[in-house]
């Protein structure tokens, strides 16, 4: 689940959040987006762990388990809740334990957590309600990690997919237009966003932002099997999806067959206050 500017932004209403059929759009193909899904920087993952009291990590919105695989293989006992039936059935095969829940009406019953994380999910979470759950599960001292992939497109690639996607779909909420801004600029107000709701569920320490950076180099063929895993693209109708792809696609022949994306992971992290 994601909202990468590849992606577009959602626009101010409704809220991401509340955008619940995309939010659950993801598992049509599960096997590729788990397959084509970038995974996190180990920096990151062992940044989590070091400033947790524990190892045992909750992972919200774990769809086909990436991250949960990430900290299990750092020697965490993971569990995932995944409001997507069948992305959970695929991080189910893949040896990982997932639950089937939004993350707001999950029933942790007895269960305490070390760490709570979120690998480009949060942003469909309600950022209050949320950081006050993630307070409810947590142990004293408990991390509440929630972090994003933010990548820049090559401005020419960006605009191709921009224009084929205004065209197709108009009244899309997904706003896909090219921006001057960087994508951290374009992404701040979701970090502010999420460290507002830590501030608001009053149990946390201040919340502290970490980056971490990164690049990628794709071929053509990697990044069109992406492509239908992207939020704005989950629900096209096949032959639309196809005339996107097949304009990304030129763009990528005509920048050589490839291209290097320039990744930023931006974790917002806070602390459980003991009382």
């Amino acid at each position: 689940m994601s909202t990468l500017p590849q992606e577009g932004t959602p626009s101010p209403a409704p809220a991401a959040h509340q955008m619940r059929q995309v939010a659950e759009s993801f598992g049509g193909d599960a096997a590729r987006y788990d397959r084509t899904r970038p995974a996190y920087p180990a920096a990151l993952i062992t940044r989590i762990i070091a400033a947790s009291p524990g190892r045992d990590v909750l992972d919200v919105g774990c769809g086909t388990g990436i991250v949960a695989r990430q900290f299990e293989s750092a020697g965490c006992a993971v569990l995932g809740v995944e409001p997507d039936a069948r992305m959970a059935e695929f991080a189910s095969s893949t040896g990982v334990r997932a639950e089937v829940a939004t993350f707001e009406a999950w029933d942790a019953g007895d269960r305490m957590f070390d760490a709570v994380v979120a690998g480009t999910a949060w942003h469909w979470v309600d950022p209050v309600a949320g950081a006050a759950k993630a307070a409810q599960v947590l142990r004293p001292g408990g991390l509440l990690a929630p972090f994003h992939h933010v990548f820049q497109t090559p401005p020419e690639l960006a605009g191709v997919a921009a224009e084929v996607y205004r065209r197709l779909l108009p009244d899309s909420p997904f706003n896909l237009r090219g921006e001057h801004r960087s994508g951290l600029e374009r992404y701040q107000p979701l970090f502010d966003k999420i460290a507002g709701g830590m501030r608001q569920a009053g149990r946390f320490t201040q919340p502290e932002q970490w980056q971490f950076g990164w690049e990628r180099t794709y071929s053509r063929d990697e990044w069109l099997d992406q492509i239908p895993t992207q939020g704005a693209f989950t629900r096209l109708p096949p032959e639309q999806l196809a005339e996107v792809q097949n304009a990304v696609g030129a763009a990528i022949d005509s920048m050589g067959g490839s291209f290097t994306m320039t990744y930023t992971t931006v974790a917002v992290t806070a602390a459980l206050q003991h009382p």
